[in-house]
């Protein structure tokens, strides 16, 4: 029995609530259960050095946990000086993903960078955070076509994520913190609506998986992308 007492194919909680920031050009509020994040998509217009005079524009993120997201106080990454290398290897992330679904060259040399601070978190705030920059991403690109900065919304295809995991020896999907902390092994799935994959990110924390086993995790991704999915068609529609 899970933590939670879902099933092994059930995902927690999934809520977007949309143009929560004033200011943004695009905005969600997305929960997955406990882990709750705030998404901002912001218009730039203007591009890296290394990306000028090419025609196309350019969607990156960043990523930050606020200091009581968790359980006790972490330190403000600012003032380190520089985001730890699990902050960058998850903008990263984000930013890969969007891209992967944004035609470039239709968005014109213009930047939208899309900011993902968790607010608190229970586990799954990486996948949190790609399914919820989608929505962000959706409506600031909706924002530029209502003022004739765009023709059409250049996206091609939704773009969400999922974690699985094998605990206590089953394959789980949707993982929170308490199962997360546990897992024998933990993955993060990025999908496109039409069932593509963007990204895999796997890992034996403590015994190897077996390919049956990933096998089976990539059944569970691919249904709790599917739920995400429609649940983002649903918010924008």
């Amino acid at each position: 029995m899970r933590p939670s007492r879902r099933a092994t194919d059930e995902m927690r909680a999934v809520s977007f609530e949309r143009g929560v920031l004033r200011h943004a050009e695009g905005s969600c509020l997305v929960k997955f259960g406990e882990t709750h994040v705030l998404v901002a998509a912001t218009l730039e217009e203007r591009l890296p050095p290394w990306l000028k005079g090419q025609g196309r524009g350019w969607v990156t993120a960043e990523y930050g946990m606020l200091p009581r997201a968790t359980h006790e106080r972490t330190r403000r990454e600012v003032t380190a000086g520089k985001p730890s290398g699990r902050t960058q290897e998850i903008q990263r992330l984000i930013g890969r993903s969007l891209r992967a679904v944004v035609d470039l060259q239709k968005l014109g040399e213009r930047q939208i960078t899309v900011d993902c601070d968790v607010i608190q978190a229970d586990g799954g705030t990486r996948t949190a955070s790609v399914t919820g920059a989608w929505i962000a991403l959706h409506d600031c690109l909706s924002w530029m076509k209502t003022r004739g900065m765009l023709p059409t919304i250049p996206l091609r295809d939704h773009i969400a994520a999922v974690s699985c995991g094998i605990v206590d020896g089953e394959p789980r999907l949707d993982l929170d913190y308490a199962e997360d902390s546990d897992a024998e092994t933990d993955c993060n799935f990025v999908m496109t609506g039409a069932g593509g994959f963007v990204e895999i990110q796997g890992t034996a924390e403590k015994t190897p998986f077996t390919e049956g086993e990933f096998n089976a995790m990539v059944g569970l991704a691919r249904k709790g992308v599917t739920k995400l999915v429609d649940l983002q068609k649903l918010a924008v529609a």
